[in-house]
């Protein structure tokens, strides 16, 4: 008797698991980008760094991507159509230029190879959107130790320091302590950012995501949870803390479905929040 109750125990476990976990791990695995993407997606940053090259000349010092992109975090288009590749070109800055004097740079050189493309300035980057993707020009100087960025336009200053490499490596590091579930995580959080209209900005997410707790989970729902309930509403609007609260009731609920054994309920009530691409 206490064989066959052990027994259904685990099948119901076993429910459960494949229901809600098994969900959100397929999702995640659809919020990568596909090999044609990545193709398309290396053919022009290869191109990119050519023609820099031949702009420019020894005017730069190096360029490369970073960002999302770098860290595996990046969703494709279909699921965020704000998605895009950061780009940063070093400068020679002996004149001690400020930024908006190679922001119109790039925008010469993006008019000069991308006539049909639209590029635009959104402070403190110039954007270049292509068909498949879009990319942010980040103009850029080093100095002895330092590597300087144009400061947002609510700064003060007009240059600002940068570690491009610091987060990629602070996300490689929280992945790997973290049974290799940060990275589907965040592409998660981000997904539903993006369903919310952005209720945060996508490094302030991946900071949050990083920064949480995470000592008793062990499969991808169980980080979910714990990443919802540990958003932070401080300094919000209403009108995005009411997307939050609406997020963290749904995460109750599905929590409180499966511990009553009714998996399909949960399963409706998480795509609810992150519904199949």
């Amino acid at each position: 008797m206490k064989s066959k109750i052990n027994m259904k125990s685990n099948k119901i476990r076993s429910v459960l698991k494949l229901s809600v976990n098994g969900y959100v791990k397929g999702l995640a695995s659809n919020l990568v980008l596909t090999s044609n993407e990545k193709n398309s997606i290396s053919i022009s940053i290869d191109t990119i760094e050519n023609r820099l090259k031949k702009y420019f000349g020894n005017k730069i010092k190096k360029s490369f991507i970073f960002g999302s992109y770098t860290r595996q975090t990046i969703l494709p288009r279909k699921a965020d159509k704000q998605s895009d590749i950061d780009y940063m070109i070093v400068f020679e800055n002996n004149n001690n230029y400020k930024p908006q004097t190679f922001l119109e740079r790039l925008k010469r050189f993006a008019n000069k190879y991308y006539s049909t493309s639209e590029i635009f300035q959104s402070h403190p980057t110039m954007v270049l959107e292509l068909n498949h993707i879009k990319f942010e020009l980040v103009p850029a100087y080093h100095e002895i130790i330092f590597t300087y960025i144009p400061a947002p336009s609510s700064n003060f200053e007009n240059w600002m320091t940068t570690e491009p490499k610091k987060l990629k490596n602070k996300v490689e590091n929280a992945n790997k302590n973290n049974n290799f579930k940060i990275k589907p995580l965040i592409r998660l959080m981000k997904y539903w950012n993006a369903k919310n209209d952005y209720v945060y900005n996508s490094h302030e997410l991946e900071n949050n995501i990083l920064n949480g707790f995470y000592l008793l989970n062990t499969n991808l729902k169980e980080y979910l949870y714990s990443a919802f309930e540990n958003l932070n509403t401080y300094n919000l609007p209403k009108y995005k803390k009411n997307k939050v609260e609406r997020a963290k009731m749904i995460i109750n609920n599905v929590k409180k479905y499966e511990n009553k054994n009714m998996p399909h309920t949960a399963e409706s009530e998480i795509k609810d929040l992150l519904p199949n691409l």
